[in-house]
């Protein structure tokens, strides 16, 4: 059985207790507003699961 987080919140955002600053860690997609997953293999690439929307990263 799969190990289940408790508060899945903590992955999604990084809080700077010094400045009380809220940072989203992945980006937001531009179509549907939901958060975009990052791929590495086989190639690197940020995706929407909701909507389907990628985005390729292009290295130069």
């Amino acid at each position: 059985m799969a190990k289940q987080v408790k508060a899945y919140v903590h992955l999604l955002y990084e809080v700077d207790y010094n400045n009380m600053t809220i940072k989203v860690k992945n980006k937001k997609c531009p179509k549907c507003g939901n958060f975009m997953a990052h791929h590495l293999k086989p190639v690197e690439r940020w995706h929407c699961g909701y909507c389907g929307y990628t985005e390729f990263v292009v290295q130069q």
